[in-house]
């Protein structure tokens, strides 16, 4: 029953796992965190509670991918020398320009502070690249921001929706007919196959499973 159960809500899984794939290299990576999320509810859900599979599963299987990206991909850290570094470069700027009369170089902040210009300028890019940049930044075009700029539209959110919508759908199926649905749709499995293993005819086995589908029409009917 645990197998079955993983088995059928394995589509859901990947469903979400491919909202956070944004990255090709991952994404294997990423459904196999969500499957680990799905095993992790269909454990430690417990119907006694009240809440349904879908509302318990759904956070479950995102709190194991946000691990995911939190254990694997920390933020950046400069190391020590070059955070020290800048430290000097900051008071550099202010020290260098009065004398100079302009902006200094990276030639004179490297004079400055004793240290060749190729750590300066790595001193610099790791300040910019810890640096946090606001999303109402001005754009690369006039009258935009950067945040016009970031992300597109997704069908896979749309999809993820009608699955869960699905979802609920089926636990207004009794356990058999649930059983059928998944072995049919999910398994793969022919209808005298299901038959042999529930110990029901084929013909038994074709009449359950078009009043499943007719159940599952009604309650997505009901939820749009």
């Amino acid at each position: 029953m645990r197998a079955d159960a993983v088995l059928a809500w394995t589509p859901m899984a990947y469903r979400l796992a491919r909202v956070y794939a944004v990255d090709h290299n991952i994404r294997e990576d990423l459904r196999q965190t969500a499957v680990v999320g799905l095993i992790k509810a269909v454990d430690g859900f417990d119907p006694a509670r009240g809440a349904d599979f879908v509302g318990y599963a759904v956070p479950t299987i995102r709190g194991e991918l946000k691990r995911y990206f939190r254990d694997r991909h920390q933020a950046l850290r400069a190391p020590r020398r070059l955070h020290d570094l800048y430290q000097r470069i900051e008071d550099a700027d202010r020290h260098v320009v009065q004398p100079l009369g302009r902006l200094p170089t990276v030639t004179d902040i490297a004079a400055y502070v004793d240290a060749p210009v190729e750590q300066v300028l790595q001193a610099l890019q790791c300040a910019r690249a810890r640096r946090m940049v606001s999303l109402s930044e001005p754009g690369s075009q006039v009258g935009t921001e950067l945040a016009d700029t970031i992300g597109a539209e997704d069908d896979g959110y749309r999809t993820v929706e009608q699955h869960l919508d699905l979802c609920h759908a089926l636990l207004a199926l009794d356990e058999r007919e649930q059983r059928i649905v998944t072995l049919y749709f999910y398994g793969h499995r022919t209808q005298n196959e299901i038959g042999r293993d529930l110990g029901l005819s084929q013909m038994h086995i074709s009449r359950l499973l078009r009043r499943a589908l007719e159940k599952l029409r009604r309650g997505l009917a009901v939820d749009r």
